[in-house]
């Protein structure tokens, strides 16, 4: 198979939670993809799945995006291999759990990485080309997160703040296009990130949204071109309307409530 114009999306953290719900719907609409990963066989297993059910192409490239000069590499890759991305989603990231100063620096750090820089980077290689042919989309994974701080989880918190504004920011930069940047801003969800974070007995995840909800809530709203979407209406009231009006010290100790440990 060829990879297709117009409709090629790159998602990364592809080979699970979010990121392969993503994978499903953009092929359900027919829709070549690259899917990005760290886990090979799990890339490759999807892609066969993809392949024989919806008869579109697939490019898998297994790459930890936490690296320095990630971004770069994996750009002049797809470069390499003649594809057009039209469709970027920046969905790879982590969290952890802990007071910072207690936490490994180097974990931090990967995270930081991760969730701000190659985010950023790919952001800024793939638009390029976006603009220059006025159409794509681009979708950036954020959270409710990052409309307060984390006790707990702070540079989480602070990592999803910096991928809120930039996102935001951007959208009215090619506001003048036809290239749109969404950026998706779900609550607790049902994948992965629970375990990887070290975030077993936190409350807040006891009635975490489906994956699949989520990135069905994502993707429509990067079709229409929307500039931020929260997946409950419960979520969106409160974060607009509710938290911005109490004292910042509580809303400091009800963060950290939410994220406590009780078990």
């Amino acid at each position: 198979m060829t990879l297709q114009t117009n409709n090629v999306a790159l998602i990364t953290g592809a080979s699970g939670g979010i990121g392969k719900q993503f994978a499903y719907l953009h092929a359900a609409k027919g829709g070549d993809l690259v899917l990005v990963a760290r886990s090979k066989q799990s890339l490759e297993t999807l892609k066969l799945e993809l392949e024989n059910q919806y008869k579109v192409s697939v490019t898998v490239i297994a790459q930890d995006l936490a690296k320095p000069d990630a971004a770069k590499t994996l750009f002049e890759h797809t470069e390499s291999l003649g594809i057009q991305v039209d469709v970027l989603i920046n969905n790879a990231g982590f969290g952890g759990h802990g007071k910072f100063h207690e936490r490994d620096l180097a974990a931090e750090q990967a995270m930081m990485q991760l969730n701000m820089v190659t985010l950023t980077e790919l952001s800024h290689f793939y638009l390029q080309g976006m603009v220059a042919r006025n159409r794509g989309k681009v979708l950036n994974v954020s959270s409710t997160a990052s409309m307060l701080p984390g006790p707990l989880q702070a540079v989480y918190y602070a990592s999803k703040a910096y991928v809120t504004s930039f996102s935001q920011a951007l959208a009215e930069e090619v506001s003048d296009t036809n290239v749109t940047v969404t950026v998706l801003c779900p609550g607790t969800v049902n994948t992965g990130f629970v375990e990887a974070g070290n975030l077993q007995g936190v409350d807040a995840w006891k009635n975490a949204a489906s994956a699949e909800s989520v990135a069905k809530c994502g993707y429509q709203a990067m079709e229409k071109g929307q500039l931020l979407v929260i997946n409950e209406a419960s979520l969106h009231f409160m974060l607009n309307w509710i938290i911005p009006l109490l004292p910042r010290k509580l809303v400091l100790k009800l963060s950290r409530q939410a994220m406590e440990k009780t078990a």
